[in-house]
């Protein structure tokens, strides 16, 4: 079986931290998609652009807006493109895990109903978020350490 430039893995597959944050990704887009499904999304009719108005909620669960569903579409498209890179899949991992800790964070503490929750969070979207935060974070710090990112501490591939 061909190896990579630096003997490594067999050529053509990925590290599981690439394909983690490759699959992440994917999952992130196909839920920004969901969320503007009816049918999927309970009280599509209720669906506002931003704010804690808004009556839809994704697999009649997770309350949504147009904003929110933004952002899982935007994450998705991240997740995909950072995926190219053992580096950058890292960095999508952990960094989105601890975004996703700090996103908890902030539902947790505000009221459910002020004007401060934007986007709109309800308690199963507070749940869910702490399992991503924590998860994401796992995989990104986990899956990735035997690998380098690339940069100038890597053994050059002329070199042992």
């Amino acid at each position: 079986m061909a190896r990579d430039a630096r003997g490594g893995r067999p050529a053509g597959s990925r590290p599981l931290v690439q394909l983690a944050a490759a699959a992440v990704g994917a999952v992130f887009l196909l839920v920004g998609v969901l969320g503007f499904v009816p049918g999927v999304t309970t009280g599509y009719d209720q669906l506002t652009a931003a704010g804690h108005h808004s009556g839809a909620k994704l697999f009649g669960v997770f309350q949504i807006s147009i904003l929110h569903n933004a952002v899982h579409l935007l994450f998705g498209v991240l997740g995909l493109a950072m995926a190219r890179t053992i580096g950058a899949s890292r960095l999508f991992l952990a960094g989105g895990g601890a975004l996703y800790l700090g996103i908890w964070l902030y539902g947790f503490v505000i009221k459910h109903e002020s004007a401060a929750n934007f986007l709109p969070l309800n308690n199963a979207d507070n749940w869910l978020h702490l399992g991503l935060g924590f998860g994401m974070l796992v995989l990104g710090l986990l899956l990735s350490n035997q690998y380098g990112t690339g940069g100038r501490l890597d053994t050059p591939v002329d070199r042992p």
